[in-house]
């Protein structure tokens, strides 16, 4: 069989990459990178124009959603599964935090990474409420 039939498609390194984008969307891989780190999260991000979903290849990661009140936001955590879909609708605030050994697919409108996201740093109390909810959500997995 020809080789060139099947396209494959990798990211090895840190970080978000965007590898396969295709009319109006995208797959893109996120690996552990500091900004992502477990009990590091520094601020939620939303997009305007497209959900977002994910999908735990390996290792271990927390999807956190948001919602903003006047007091803050507050959080829902939960703890992925490899292997199941999880989506965050459009216009959600949200971020995902990892341990070094996590990988994470993720597809989206082929724009998103280009301006389609919107970020608000949390507060310190925030901070020390979702990395509280972090650990509270790990535990629950044990």
């Amino acid at each position: 069989m020809n080789p060139s039939l099947i396209e494959i498609y990798t990211h090895p390194g840190e970080g978000y990459n965007p590898f396969f984008i295709k009319d109006s969307w995208q797959v893109a891989q996120l690996n552990y990178m500091p900004d992502q780190d477990i009990f590091g999260i520094e601020k939620m991000d939303k997009h305007e124009q497209t959900d977002e979903v994910f999908i735990l290849l390996r290792g271990t990661a927390v999807l956190i959603a948001a919602e903003e009140q006047i007091t803050g936001f507050v959080f829902q955590c939960i703890d992925m599964k490899p292997g199941i879909t999880y989506n965050i609708p459009v216009n959600m605030w949200h971020n995902i935090a990892m341990k070094q050994d996590a990988e994470v697919i993720i597809v989206e409108k082929s724009n998103t990474h280009l301006g389609d996201f919107v970020y608000k740093p949390l507060s310190q109390q925030e901070k020390s409420e979702l990395n509280k909810q972090i650990q509270d959500t790990l535990n629950q997995s044990i």
